[in-house]
């Protein structure tokens, strides 16, 4: 079973996630940052991956440390979710289009962690969400995930767009790179022998 579940508590934030990979979609997000659930049910339903978080921080002072927070229990359930990697297509990417956005992802899960980002979001905020957050959520998905992860922003004017289309076409990657390869079995998908 491709499941798992991770909690982290520290003195700025508590954190439950729990993840299936082989799901359908269903999510169940509430991390008390409105525009961030949004985006994580997105994440969910477009990764296919049955995604219920529980998040609580330190709001008054920003919502950086729950935004961050969750990514690094979100990369850890996937590394615990997806054991030693064993029958995956390891890699995935998206063309993802959303109105004036035009967004590209591309990953590997190597557990060699990198982030690429080009995105450039041109307001400061999206609603009272500070658009640095959308970065430091991948930078964390990616470092505690063990993901090489590429995203370019390629067109776009609306900020809120291109988070969006950032969100689903990782999501869209990560379906990819999750799934089971019907042509390798249970074969690690390196030439090392592990990952």
């Amino acid at each position: 079973m491709r499941k798992a579940s991770i909690s982290r508590k520290t003195a700025e934030t508590a954190i439950e996630v729990a993840i299936d990979l082989d799901g359908t979609g269903l999510y169940d997000n509430q991390t008390g940052v409105g525009f961030f659930d949004h985006m994580l049910d997105q994440l969910s339903r477009h990764s296919l991956i049955d995604m219920t978080i529980r998040a609580k921080g330190d709001y008054h002072i920003d919502d950086h440390h729950t935004v961050e927070d969750t990514g690094i229990a979100l990369g850890q359930a996937l590394v615990a979710a997806l054991g030693d990697k064993r029958g995956i297509r390891r890699y995935g990417a998206c063309l993802l289009p959303m109105d004036d956005a035009l967004v590209r992802a591309a990953l590997d899960l190597s557990a060699r962690p990198f982030l690429v980002w080009n995105v450039d979001l041109p307001t400061q905020k999206i609603g009272t969400f500070d658009c640095e957050l959308v970065r430091e959520f991948f930078q964390a998905l990616s470092t505690h995930g063990g993901i090489t992860l590429h995203v370019d922003a390629l067109h776009g004017v609306n900020s809120h767009h291109i988070a969006e289309a950032a969100f689903k076409a990782v999501a869209r990657a990560l379906r990819e790179a999750v799934e089971p390869d019907p042509r390798k079995g249970d074969a690690i998908p390196s030439t090392k022998g592990a990952l």
